[in-house]
């Protein structure tokens, strides 16, 4: 007898609808799997036998031939699991399969029946939006799919659960979305710029990154507070929309990274790779094209500390998601492609010893040393780059002050009335910030008086900035207005723009 069962894959940060065709014959004992199944799929015969049989049905002694279509699109997984199953028990009467055509099937199945968890919950559901199929998965990942309106999701927990659902002896009620975790509201942060004493400069720049999504780049000694502030970052950033919300938590549910019974990620993401990563880590790929940290930072923080100790095609690997804010990755057959728009903070050295712009430790690094150490991080990259700033060593004064700094929440709503200016202003563009305005919208937005024109010609002829260096510049300028309010970009603006770029002016060289 032949079933056909719906089932859904995953490419890239979507989903695609996947039939699955069992067909029962008499012959010799032997299951076979066409349809470029991947090893965890061709090994799901073993687990899908001993589940059917101690759930207390029958597993059929025939030829069983289990086709995945189209043959064309790699699947990969143990999601197919419960599909396989279902389709089995179908195809050998055990299952009524009139209403099957109706859903779509996912889960990965132990030997004792139950059904565990899977990736990709949130974009198979997106994807089955305005198909009028129900979805059957695992009750850990119910939640998640369940946001998806229009899309009844029923949460199940072992295959006899199912079997008895689609046999009308048990009934199952589609779960209804967390309407409190898709609620607008203010995310609570352990972190909190308070803690941070002195360095008031690199919080004035942070407040500024964060304002106009600025990346931004932190120079100074080992213990300045670098990494400190850029933990503190993410808790000034304005919180997410739901459609940002929606954006992380697809690229986050195929990596299966979000939290078991949570539904949607509403804290901005915060990434930290170690400086040993590799390029497919950092920027997404592989056999199977699978988000990097680019991605898995999208709408979020992606914080690289010692920044020199990467890997310099690692480095250079960013300068692509940088600048278009996605990122391709193209195979013989297919390319996917993987959004990247995060805030790029980055945190380094001034030499290899680290103690060049200490002035109470000595520096043993030759110029030599600092030259190389410093030319790890390409020109092309910090072009990308929007702010510069020095992080000096904290004086005892600072530390010793017991009265508690700014805190963040104010931070972020100086930042979120910035946010809201620039949103007005680009409502037409399709953009959000005044980091993605292109050529075009700087020209437009940016407009300079007289004595901001000679200010930015002296800067660009004294220190020799880049073309690209200049709109960085103009950008940059238009978020500070945008703090204070002010539709004109002054020449105050441009000059403390101009104080966010130490490493093309080689302060300490």
């Amino acid at each position: 007898m032949l079933a056909k069962i719906f089932s859904a894959a995953t490419i890239g940060i979507e989903a695609k609808l996947i039939e699955i065709e069992v067909d029962i014959t008499r012959g010799l004992p032997n299951v076979v799997i066409v349809g470029l199944p991947d090893i965890a799929i061709r090994e799901s015969r073993d687990r899908v036998k001993a589940a059917i049989k101690n759930s207390r049905f029958e597993y059929p002694s025939g030829k069983i031939i289990i086709n995945l279509a189209p043959c064309d699109i790699k699947k990969e997984g143990p999601s197919f699991d419960l599909p396989i199953a279902i389709g089995i028990l179908a195809a050998s009467g055990q299952i009524n399969f009139d209403n099957l055509k109706d859903f779509v099937f996912m889960g990965e199945l132990a030997l004792n029946g139950k059904i565990r968890p899977i990736k990709g919950a949130l974009p198979i559901a997106m994807s089955l939006k305005n198909s009028h199929k129900k979805l059957i998965m695992p009750e850990e990942n119910a939640p998640e799919a369940s946001i998806v309106e229009g899309v009844k999701t029923y949460p199940v927990n072992t295959l006899g659960n199912v079997s008895r659902f689609l046999n009308g002896v048990d009934s199952i009620a589609p779960l209804s979305p967390d309407k409190e975790m898709l609620s607008e509201k203010i995310q609570n942060y352990e972190l909190d710029f308070s803690d941070v004493k002195g360095q008031f400069l690199a919080k004035r720049a942070m407040e500024i990154a964060s304002a106009g999504n600025h990346n931004i780049i932190m120079i100074g000694p080992p213990g300045s507070g670098k990494t400190m502030l850029a933990k503190r970052l993410p808790s000034i950033i304005p919180e997410m929309t739901i459609e940002e919300s929606l954006e992380t938590t697809k690229i986050h549910s195929v990596c299966g990274l979000i939290p078991l019974k949570s539904s949607i990620i509403r804290t901005r993401p915060y990434r930290t790779p170690h400086h040993t990563a590799s390029d497919i880590s950092l920027v997404g790929g592989g056999s199977v094209p699978k988000p990097g940290e680019v991605s898995l930072a999208h709408n979020g923080v992606l914080f690289m500390d010692e920044l020199p100790e990467f890997h310099r095609n690692v480095l250079e690997g960013l300068r692509q998601p940088l600048e278009d804010g996605y990122v391709t990755v193209s195979r013989i057959n297919s390319m996917v492609r993987f959004p990247s728009k995060f805030m790029l903070v980055c945190a380094m050295n001034p030499c290899p010893c680290g103690y060049l712009t200490d002035p109470k430790k000595e520096c043993h690094c030759t110029p030599n040393q600092i030259q190389k150490y410093m030319s790890k991080v390409s020109g092309p990259l910090l072009d990308r780059i929007d702010i510069h700033i020095e992080v000096p060593s904290v004086k005892y004064k600072d530390l010793s002050d017991e009265t508690s700094g700014e805190k963040s929440e104010t931070i972020r709503d100086r930042v979120k009335k910035a946010r809201d200016i620039q949103l007005a202003r680009f409502k037409d563009d399709k953009i959000f910030a005044n980091s993605q305005m292109t050529y075009r919208l700087v020209r437009k937005y940016c407009k300079l008086d007289e004595p901001s024109r000679d200010l930015l010609k002296t800067a660009l002829t004294e220190l020799g900035f880049s073309a690209r260096c200049y709109d960085k510049i103009l950008r940059v300028s238009r978020t500070i207005a945008d703090l204070e309010g002010k539709e004109n970009i002054s020449s105050d603006h441009v000059s403390e723009a101009i104080q966010y770029r130490s490493l093309d002016r080689n302060m300490w060289m």
